[in-house]
């Protein structure tokens, strides 16, 4: 391959950069604005710009090219420049990979984590064939690998996991107990000592991270930075503190001021660290090329100039920044990926993402047995005072007047000023660490202390912690073999690999693109179903019988979808439609928690108005309970390969079916537009459709009796039968339901204008 080819990949890498870029930036926007967001400290455009700034800020004060992409993990002076390209085309292909995944699945990973295991697979593919080549033994990859650099990255990484859950739990207990739930009387005494400290505590941050990678910062500066430190925070601290309690006198909320501070340090390290993981291997290859190019022997020459400081031209540093606010505005997968960290903290009851397993249910055994045995040893009135702060009953009953945050803001404060603290702290010492890692740690850390992880939530938190962390080892583990594996293929196939390889990610990613799609066209109906604000009874009544309606029609065309299936045996049919069965429950949950929110409005003396609405939810869950058997069964039935239902089963089911998807659709038309003349053509159906049960009935009696009816095909043949009488015979419920309690809704709102 000549220098043409090389000069061809060094455009595949910059290209590579741009979409590493875009899918990096919408798994890292969560470390700095999940805070701000979940809090709700300001409108979204307020938020998005702040940290917009931030990056911008990030992108100046950045110095260049990050130490690993040349050389932190491997020794360039071994490598030549094509084994140096094959190196990094097979890392940014990984990294693209590896992130659109995560990110579609909306899981937080570490992109310094990803970068460094890449570097290190695609480094030990080339340096095992070097040794081959060479009749090296094993010992020859210490020549190659920088083994020891690797291992204290590992080792600090995860030891940051563990300090960064403690000091976020730790720092949020004493926060609350100070401030407590109601935080506005502590607030006057107490707000600007905290705040001083918490804005100190970033602004040191901004120093470590930020200042002293500037490259307008002489070295001499950054030496008196480090140097008096100290005298500093201490400056900072007395300055911030006098500034805060000037705008308590004035009843400005203080805790908006660091939220939004904090958001901006931590989006500016993010630009300023993080920016070289997506562009650092890119230029490092651009760096390779034009070295080579002004050697003797440019295939062959070694790479000892990458051992060398490198700087990176500054309108390089600009684009990144532009793509990296852009994608930040712009991006779905972001919200995507945000929303699961959001979930995991949600201060109070919420639609839990995760199911509970095995070690999430062990885990929260211990702890409660941990906390029973500490309880029972702490005196009485200590306990109680500790209640007493950590009361969130001011903090629900004031978050259900509108859309609710998924914490306050002195839990966002703490999030970012522990992780601002962690992370400066590290970095003066030339620790390692993610800052994903720490900043999610904190964030569940104080979850835990502020007790948003409840008896009724713990187990699905748990979980989605567990989740997310075995993610992590994941990406360390994804990342090493599938850039070692491509460093093979792209090395032995040279051209026709890169191009292979090529399209392969094309492929991934859209099969990625499409998956995320159908993801978020699933939560875009969430918000048809959820009921944020409800004041008028009488609106949010008919508001709840309307999504009903929507969820009955989900079901209908379901059944529809399923039944057809089931009688051509399309087992990928019927798995799909099987998925659906937990996005039903889903909506059917949310429906439930809108008519409880009905019923806490309704006054003590209008307990039949309450009843009656009420039974709503047991007609409702025998829908979704009949909808979710239907499925089940013939899923089972299908995937077990069993016997097809007869032809003559078949006809009789699908008039039967026929019958039960008009009902269906009569109640959803009926909810929707709110005409209850439509019942007695319902009624006619149902006795229509019963008739037909009893006389199918009978004819499968005889077909047991002449044996052409196998067990299997008789159970399932009464199941749907019964299923049919009962979907119809519920959802025509719901209309009595809907009727009565429509019009006692209007005599009760009519009371209460009187009253």
């Amino acid at each position: 391959m000549g220098l043409e080819f090389f000069f061809f990949a060094v455009i595949i890498l910059f290209s590579f950069a741009i979409f590493d870029l875009i899918v990096g930036v919408s798994n890292d926007a969560v470390n700095f604005l999940n805070s701000s967001i979940g809090s709700k400290v300001a409108p979204r455009f307020v938020i998005m710009s702040i940290a917009s700034l931030g990056i911008i800020a990030g992108v100046i004060f950045s110095s260049g090219m990050m130490e690993v992409a040349r050389k932190g993990i491997f020794h360039p002076n071994f490598f030549t420049m094509p084994e140096m390209m094959t190196i990094f085309l097979s890392v940014m292909i990984t990294d693209i990979i590896l992130l659109d995944l995560f990110n579609t699945y909306g899981l937080p990973t570490s992109t310094t984590v990803s970068i460094v295991f890449e570097l290190l697979g695609g480094a030990v593919a080339l340096s095992a064939i070097k040794i081959a080549q060479s009749a090296q033994g094993l010992s020859g990859f210490s020549d190659y690998i920088n083994s020891s650099r690797a291992m204290i990255i590992i080792f600090g990484i995860l030891l940051s996991i563990i300090v960064a859950f403690i000091s976020g739990a730790l720092i949020q207990f004493i926060s609350r107990s100070i401030f407590s739930f109601n935080y506005i009387k502590s607030l006057k005494r107490y707000g600007a000592i905290w705040g001083g400290i918490a804005l100190a505590l970033i602004t040191n941050f901004i120093l470590v991270k930020g200042a002293k990678n500037a490259s307008f910062i002489t070295e001499e500066q950054v030496l008196w930075i480090k140097e008096n430190a100290t005298l500093l925070l201490f400056y900072i601290f007395i300055v911030s503190a006098v500034i805060l309690q000037i705008l308590l006198f004035f009843k400005i909320n203080i805790f908006k001021i660091v939220v939004l501070i904090g958001t901006f340090a931590l989006a500016m390290a993010f630009a300023a660290n993080d920016l070289v993981n997506f562009i650092g291997v890119p230029i490092a290859g651009f760096h390779a090329y034009n070295t080579a190019i002004g050697a003797d022997s440019p295939l062959t020459v070694t790479m000892e100039a990458l051992g060398k400081e490198v700087t990176t031209a500054p309108y390089m540093l600009i684009i990144a920044g532009v793509i990296m606010v852009l994608t930040l505005w712009i991006s779905k997968k972001a919200r995507t990926v945000s929303q699961t960290e959001l979930s995991l903290g949600f201060q109070g009851e919420n639609e839990e993402k995760y199911e509970s397993v095995f070690l999430s249910r062990a885990i929260v055994r211990m702890f409660i047995a941990f906390f029973s045995f500490i309880s029972s040893i702490i005196p009485l009135s200590i306990r109680s005072a500790f209640n007493r702060r950590f009361d969130t009953t001011h903090y629900s009953s004031e978050a259900d007047t509108g859309q609710r945050p998924s914490f306050d803001l002195l839990r966002a404060s703490v999030n970012l000023m522990v992780a601002s603290a962690l992370i400066s702290y590290a970095t003066s010492f030339k620790l390692p660490l993610s800052t994903t890692y720490v900043t999610f740690m904190v964030s569940m850390g104080s979850s835990f202390a502020d007790k948003a992880w409840g008896r009724e939530s713990a187990v699905y938190r748990i979980t989605g912690v567990l989740t997310v962390i075995s993610g992590w080892f994941l990406t360390a583990l994804i990342a090493f073999t599938f850039s070692c594996l491509t460093a093979l293929f792209i090395y032995y196939t040279e051209i026709y690999g890169i191009i292979t390889m090529l399209i392969v990610v094309g492929l991934i990613v859209w099969h990625n693109h499409r998956r995320h799609l159908e993801r978020v066209r699933y939560s875009e109906k969430d918000t048809i179903f959820n009921l944020r604000k409800i004041t008028d009874i009488r609106e949010s009544v008919i508001i709840t019988f309307e999504q009903m309606g929507l969820l009955i029609k989900e079901i209908r065309e379901s059944l529809e979808t399923t039944l057809n299936a089931l009688y051509i045996q399309n087992g990928f049919a019927l798995r799909k439609e099987r998925k659906s069965t937990k996005c039903i429950q889903h909506w059917s949950n949310v429906i439930s928690a809108n008519v409880f929110k009905v019923i806490r409005l309704m006054e003590k003396d209008h307990i039949e108005l309450s009843n009656g609405y009420g039974q709503t939810i047991r007609r409702l869950q025998k829908v979704v309970d009949g909808h979710r058997d239907a499925i089940m069964r013939s899923y089972v039935h299908v995937s077990n390969h069993h016997k097809g239902l007869l032809d003559v089963q078949i006809a009789e089911l699908k008039q039967a079916q026929s019958l039960m998807l008009n009902i269906l659709a009569d109640v959803e038309y009926a909810l929707a537009n709110k005409d209850m003349d439509i019942r007695s053509k319902a009624d006619k159906k149902l006795n229509q459709l019963r008739d037909l049960s009893e006389k199918f009935n009978k004819n499968q009696v005889e077909r047991i009796r002449n044996d052409s009816s196998k067990t299997r095909l008789s159970i399932l043949f009464y199941a749907f039968l019964g299923n049919f009488m009962m979907l119809s015979k519920q959802s025509i419920k719901l209309l009595e339901v809907f009727s009565i309690t429509l019009s006692e809704a209007s005599r009760y709102m009519v009371k209460f204008d009187l009253d």
